[in-house]
């Protein structure tokens, strides 16, 4: 087992890794910028080392600094966490030739299923159903639209590099493509660094399932059970839940067996999710995410893994010691990002004068804040996760209800989705598990 971690990430999943850490008997280094020098992972973790200024190219994206910092205090593997060098297949290599263990999949299987058109292309050839799409990238607007014109529309012109909700454009109309192409195009290249694009048909009030997977280095991969995200805003999540419901449940199995299939088939090891659309009672293949979720906590609470060491434990070589998930209960996860709903969900950093979060029984709360905090433009807006507990899904909603009523967030200028999440959860289509992608979409057209 690792001697000493260092967490290449910030926020709520550099105090989450650096937890199960502890509780292993690993050190821990954490690595923080200017803006975050008062984090609380940084009063936690046993060493920190700063990396750089605010801007997140210049110190948590900064590869360089990161091995630095390793090198320094002696670490002997990389946990990259979620987001920031977590997919990134080049930061995998230069761990190894640092005489780093990267906290995740092989650097070639990030490369392969990185380009989500080849993903896509893997999964078929594995089995598994995929959406109506283009074979491959498509490197002019003319092309595109032929695509679309076989596809049918609406369309939705997605990065081949693209993760996390972003790079994406939704095309209704032929008159529309050309602009949303280069728009796609453009975005990608921006967040990506990779301007390439492909297309899918788009499908309107799909549901959008994601299934969780593990997999060591001696062959063995297992499922813990599907999440249902459908709860979005602009392709990004709010609401996560598990098991997913309204759904049947043979068809649910299918989707997990398939999921592990298609991870097994990519040579895939650590902890990811295979997602999937799905539209009545079929499922397609979307996408592979080669690093542990924002939303991981439901699936450890409703089957008592923890997920992080099973990626760290996969790392250091071990077997996977879990086996299929079977549930107990239901959970369910909400985001609190500090955004204001009432304004396009537009960021609204601040000052916290004050942060209460919830408690009381199968109630969990993933935070770095604290009173006092500041949080800043220079990064993702998510301040906190709720996620609740209940025999049943009734019971984890009004679970939820009651502990989001509870937390108090104020600050000048501060602005949070906790009331909107409410709102949702209070929905008809949501209480009756009738939702699908375009909830939110619905609820403030």
């Amino acid at each position: 087992m690792f001697g000493t971690v260092l967490i290449a990430n910030r926020g709520e999943i550099a105090l989450r890794v650096a937890r199960t850490c502890r509780e292993m008997g690993i050190r821990t280094v954490a690595v923080y910028s200017t803006a975050d020098a008062d984090s609380a992972v940084v009063d936690f973790a046993d060493e920190a080392v700063c990396i750089g200024p605010p801007a997140a190219k210049e110190s948590y994206l900064n590869v360089p600094a990161v091995i630095e910092a390793a090198r320094r205090t002696g670490a002997d593997a990389v946990h990259p966490g979620y987001g920031f060098l977590s997919e990134d297949p080049d930061v995998a290599e230069i761990c190894a030739a640092n005489g780093l263990t990267f906290i995740g999949p092989p650097a070639e299987v990030m490369a392969r299923l990185g380009d989500k058109a080849g993903a896509r292309r893997i999964m078929a050839r594995a089995g598994l159903p995929v959406l109506e799409g283009s074979a491959g990238t498509r490197d002019s607007a003319a092309a595109a639209a032929a695509a679309a014109e076989r596809i049918g529309y609406p369309v939705i012109i997605k990065a081949a590099a693209g993760g996390g909700g972003r790079g994406m454009s939704v095309v209704h109309e032929p008159r529309d493509l050309p602009a949303a192409y280069r728009r796609t195009r453009a975005a990608a290249r921006s967040l990506f660094g990779d301007a390439r694009v492909y297309i899918e048909r788009f499908v309107e009030t799909a549901r959008h399932v994601e299934v969780q997977v593990l997999c060591d280095r001696h062959g063995n991969g297992v499922h813990l059970g599907a999440r249902d995200c459908s709860v979005q805003r602009r392709h990004q999540k709010l609401i996560e839940e598990t098991p997913a419901p309204g759904l049947d449940p043979a068809m649910v199995e299918r989707m997990c067996r398939a999921a592990v299939t298609g991870a097994l088939a990519t040579g895939f090891t650590g902890a990811g999710t295979v997602e999937f659309l799905v539209d009545g009672d079929d499922f397609a293949f979307i996408e592979i995410n080669c690093r542990i979720q924002v939303e991981h906590p439901v699936t450890e609470m409703v089957t008592g893994c923890d997920l992080v060491r099973e990626q760290i434990r996969v790392a250091a070589g071990a077997r996977l010691e879990t086996g299929d998930a079977a549930p107990r209960g239901a959970a369910i996860e909400c985001r609190i990002n500090m955004e204001d709903p009432r304004r396009g969900f537009a960021p609204a950093p601040g000052t916290l004068a004050e942060f209460r979060p919830p408690g009381g029984p199968f109630t969990r709360v993933d935070t770095h804040a604290y009173p006092g905090w500041t949080v800043t433009p220079d990064y993702d807006p998510l301040l906190a996760k709720v996620i609740t507990w209940g025999p049943d899904r009734e019971t984890a909603i009004a679970r939820m209800d009651r502990a989001l009523s509870e937390f108090r967030i104020a600050g000048r200028g501060v602005h949070t989705t906790t009331a909107l999440l409410r709102e949702i959860l209070a929905h008809s289509r949501f209480q009756n598990a009738k939702h699908s992608t375009s909830l939110v979409q619905d609820m403030f057209p």
